[in-house]
């Protein structure tokens, strides 16, 4: 059994695809006012908002239990509407040796996909997949969308 594993999910969303890869790539610390049941803190750890090799640190709630993870972003592509993330410390990686989230944007008429993919590598076999994060990140989309909507 492979401890290596790759989670992706769509969701579609109203709001244009320039406007969720603003807020995940310039503006993140935004989603803890959308929603701060779920994600009520971010803070930029190092360097700028929006930047290759700038560390943002998570602070979300699964299941009603606090979690926190500091990610580096390692890649931007604006022609892709792609952001990379890796996480570096945090709760996450005392199940996964490695972790990394990719939120792309993708235009689907006037609307958006939204694309998360989590790659990852467990630490030994008995640990689930990241089932639990990949419905996290799809509902906290679907309440950025309704913020964007509105604003």
């Amino acid at each position: 059994m492979s401890l290596v594993g790759k989670l992706s999910a769509e969701v579609l969303v109203v709001a244009p695809h320039d406007k969720h890869h603003g807020i995940w790539v310039g503006r993140p610390h935004h989603i803890s006012n959308v929603s701060p049941s779920k994600m009520p803190k971010v803070d930029l750890h190092a360097d700028e908002w929006g930047t290759i090799g700038s560390v943002v640190v998570w602070h979300y709630v699964i299941d009603g239990k606090d979690y926190v993870a500091k990610e580096v972003v390692e890649a931007i592509n604006e022609e892709n509407k792609t952001i990379t993330y890796r996480v570096i410390e945090g709760d996450v990686l005392q199940e996964y040796k490695s972790f990394k989230v990719i939120i792309q944007s993708i235009p689907k008429g006037e609307a958006t996909w939204v694309r998360w993919t989590l790659e990852y590598e467990k630490l030994n076999k008995n640990i689930p997949h990241p089932i639990k994060i990949l419905e996290f990140v799809i509902h906290l989309s679907e309440e950025l969308d309704d913020h964007l909507v509105q604003a």
